[in-house]
């Protein structure tokens, strides 16, 4: 057991610590060591919390005490630097915020602790959370443990790198477009961005444009994200958006009594996408065929009239180059880093652009909404590549040459449309590097793609495969 504890995923953990057969300590202690051992050359840990270990302690106690244990009591979880942590460094990737301890918690952190999760670690993201490299002035960059000369993604490429590779077992992400599922994609992790509002944002740098801005569980199995969903969702009286009381089930969510439908596509719509992504997004709808659900081939029309990716970047630009303004006012150019000075001098959207954008959203949110009239879930791909190689601007993909944003092809409409997708490993490119798929459900409806990601995770042909360091 403890050559591989630190593999095993939070549920197990949280298991064998209520039942006594590991202790707290024990499990930290593995986690501290396991930072100690890989991290230089991940860099995914930025900084480690003070007290993970007194804290371990305590929960120790509690367990040789007979108290009431959380669902999380003694389990070490991660969290992406831009979201606050009491007491503990939360600096959001640039110099401009050196040195910064919040006071309090996010909403997201507080509840993980309240199910008696313990702060290990804070982990690294671009500058601002704004990039798919998780790279910046104050902690570098991070590499991928699949491959150190790969990206393990942006923005919570830290996040997706630490668990990974045994550093987490669990943790907190931050989705403006791509951010949790990216990353999760690229180190063959699970992730889900819920519907927008089922988290509260409270706590979460930039929060503009909140109406895109998702905090979510990343893991290594689906019954940890279901857990992790369990916990965190539901208003807390600060975030407006997070008005939800629809109650949500932590077991492996609901299939409806008539069998399931399911869809799948890569496009059109979406961009460009690798053969070998596209063979590994029909596999997994195989396989759920194979398990009786009904699976077809199915495409979506609003998609082909309004590319999301173009709505996003007029709508977002508008909202979010303010925020990146009042943030740098008066400080130095040389604090800062690509990603802010290339969000500083983008050109202004006119209003009339922005204007039909959002009815190009809204058009984008009723061709989903129709389509959800038919089946109760979508399988598409993550990203149109499997994690490529740090600092690469531009790629070709089947034939197509495009620009870096174009990654973000079918992550970025469910942040525009506010819907929850699931990101899982299913597949492997040929250069051994890990290919996720993408489960997406209509408004609210979490409990049926853990539902589809879960059959997809019991006949999934990479299970349980974690890189070598």
């Amino acid at each position: 057991m403890k050559n591989d504890l630190f593999f095993q995923d939070a549920t197990a953990l949280a298991e064998l610590i209520r039942t006594n057969e590991l202790s707290p300590v024990e499990v930290m202690q593995a986690h501290l060591d396991r930072i100690a051992a890989v991290n230089p050359k991940v860099n995914a840990i930025v900084t480690v919390a003070d007290e993970a270990l007194k804290f371990a302690k305590a929960a120790e106690a509690a367990v040789l005490a007979g108290d009431e244990l959380g669902p999380l009591h003694g389990v070490p979880f991660t969290v992406k630097d831009s979201i606050d942590t009491a007491g503990v460094l939360t600096q959001r990737g640039s110099p401009i915020f050196k040195d910064r301890r919040p006071d309090t918690d996010a909403t997201s952190v507080a509840r993980m602790k309240k199910a008696g999760g313990i702060l290990l670690a804070k982990t690294n993201l671009p500058e601002f959370s704004y990039w798919i490299e998780s790279d910046n002035l104050l902690s570098g960059r991070s590499n991928n443990p699949w491959d150190l000369t790969r990206t393990p993604g942006g923005s919570s490429g830290g996040e997706s790198a630490a668990i990974a590779s045994g550093m987490s077992p669990i943790g907190l992400g931050t989705d403006l477009a791509i951010s949790v599922r990216g990353p999760a994609a690229q180190t063959g992790i699970t992730s889900m961005k819920a519907t927008h509002g089922r988290v509260p944002m409270t706590g979460i740098w930039p929060r503009a444009p909140r109406r895109f801005w998702h905090v979510g569980p990343m893991a290594r199995s689906v019954r940890d994200i279901a857990l992790a969903f369990s916990i965190l969702s539901g208003p807390d009286g600060k975030d407006a958006f997070a008005s939800s009381t629809v109650q949500f089930d932590a077991g492996m969510g609901r299939a409806p009594a008539r069998p399931l439908r399911v869809g799948w596509m890569v496009g059109p719509g979406f961009g460009p996408v690798d053969p070998e992504v596209a063979a590994t997004v029909k596999a997994a709808a195989d396989a759920l065929k194979d398990q009786g659900v009904f699976v077809e081939h199915v495409g979506i029309p609003a998609l082909e009239r309004d590319f999301a990716l173009d709505v996003f970047n007029k709508l977002h630009v508008m909202e979010m180059k303010p925020a990146f303004a009042a943030a740098t006012a008066g400080r130095s150019q040389d604090e800062l880093y690509k990603m802010a000075k290339t969000m500083l001098s983008l050109p202004d959207t006119s209003m009339q652009d922005f204007i039909e954008a959002e009815q190009a959203a809204e058009r984008l949110r009723d061709g989903y909404a129709d389509y959800f009239t038919r089946y109760d879930a979508l399988i598409t791909h993550v990203l149109p590549i499997s994690a490529h190689k740090h600092g690469v601007e531009s790629f070709v993909i089947d034939g197509q040459t495009v620009d870096a944003t174009y990654l973000q092809g079918a992550t970025v409409p469910l942040n525009v449309t506010g819907l929850p997708g699931l990101a899982m490993r299913f597949g492997t490119s040929k250069e051994g590097m890990p290919i996720n798929v993408q489960v997406v459900g209509a408004w609210q409806a979490e409990s049926t793609i853990l539902n589809v990601a879960s059959l997809l995770e019991a006949v999934s042909p990479v299970r349980n495969l974690h890189p070598t360091l």
